[in-house]
């Protein structure tokens, strides 16, 4: 897929320069931001559908009931032994805001609040018990969310890679944006946020390689290869996506869901070197691994980007598959030694410094 040489610049003085092949801008003249209505002229939307960046089934023919069966068949090991924490983060560290550094704080899953060069992102904020359109029912955490949500320190952007119940909780997020906060996601996403009551000036949609710019700073949406949707009807009706974020000096490769394809090599070609990649590393199997690339793959998607370190991602919060809850954790730090990555393996709500390098906290262990 070509890129898209599309750009949005937002600052505190209104002004923007747009050339979205199609798509119409809406303004507000007393907001430094605009809302993107687009009209999914996109190359990967098919008038119905969004699509992937390669051929993808989600789950192969039969595999339904294939893996009704293997649901119902017991595998030890899919939750803790006990609740792993309390975590709790630093609070009077995280409030100091260092510039022209790379921090990052994994809140867990797909979670993290990354400070960039004295900007703070929050990707894919989540306060859910479960990731379940349902209370009572569906995956619940195995730990709470090492920060309560109104003593974050100061977001300036939340990014939204798609909208299944593990990485969009409604709740936490209309909350944020009745903050001020605004959020940068992908095509239909800020659909759902509009309709369910946040500010549409605050919403930023890009469709994939489009960028949105802000003082110093470039945020790209990217590929991933995975789908969409809160319920069966409206599958691959939103867009789903990854980020790369290009500060002064720092630039991260957030990852959020994605199967492995060669995409990632192109991104590394354009976009990279990545000083930090974070990459989907669990709920993984052999029945949906064009969406899950599970541990080995995420070693091998971080060279393709062209990454320093790696943070593994989407593993230890959630039961979402069959394995053992602790062998994303391990299988990847195996396949990193066998590939001389480096990892970051912080404890949940542990703020490290990404410049000091690789480091495995093995929090896991004393659980």
């Amino acid at each position: 897929m070509g890129e898209r040489n599309s750009v949005f610049h937002a600052s505190p003085v209104v002004s923007y320069t747009v050339s979205f092949h199609g798509n119409r801008i809406v303004t507000d003249c007393q907001s430094s931001f605009i809302f993107i209505v687009m009209n999914y002229s996109s190359d990967h939307y098919n008038g119905k559908i969004f699509l992937n960046p390669v051929s993808t089934e989600v789950m192969g023919k039969g595999s339904f009931f294939r893996v009704m069966k293997l649901y119902a068949q017991k595998h030890p090991n899919r939750t803790p032994p006990r609740r792993p924490g309390p975590f709790h983060v630093n609070l009077d560290l995280l409030n100091r805001l260092p510039a022209n550094t790379l921090r990052v704080t994994w809140l867990g899953h797909s979670s993290s609040i990354i400070e960039v060069d004295g900007k703070r992102f929050l990707t894919d904020p989540l306060w859910y018990d479960r990731a379940s359109p349902f209370t009572a029912i569906g995956p619940k955490r195995f730990f709470e969310n090492p920060v309560r949500i109104n003593e974050l320190p100061a977001i300036d952007h939340i990014l939204l890679s798609h909208d299944h119940y593990d990485h969009l909780d409604k709740d936490a997020v209309v909350y944020l944006a009745s903050k001020g906060i605004p959020v940068i996601t992908l095509l239909g996403v800020g659909k759902r946020l509009v309709n369910w009551g946040v500010d549409k000036n605050l919403v930023t949609e890009l469709d994939w390689w489009q960028q949105f710019k802000v003082d110093d700073f470039v945020i790209t949406a990217l590929p991933s290869r995975h789908f969409s949707g809160r319920w069966l009807a409206d599958r691959f009706s939103t867009l789903w996506g990854s980020f790369a974020i290009k500060g002064p000096v720092h630039n991260v490769y957030f990852g959020a869901d994605s199967g492995y394809y060669n995409g990632f090599k192109l991104i590394g070609e354009k976009l990279g070197p990545f000083d930090l990649t974070m990459l989907d590393t669990g709920a993984y199997h052999q029945e949906w691994e064009s969406i899950h690339m599970g541990p080995e793959n995420a070693v091998q998607a971080h060279l393709d980007l062209e990454g320093k370190l790696l943070l593994p991602i989407h593993w230890g919060t959630f039961n979402l598959a069959l394995h053992p809850w602790t062998e994303p954790v391990e299988r990847v730090m195996k396949a990193a030694e066998a590939n001389n990555v480096q990892l970051l393996l912080p404890a949940p709500g542990e703020t490290v410094n990404v410049d000091d390098g690789a480091y495995i906290s093995k929090w896991w262990e004393k659980v």
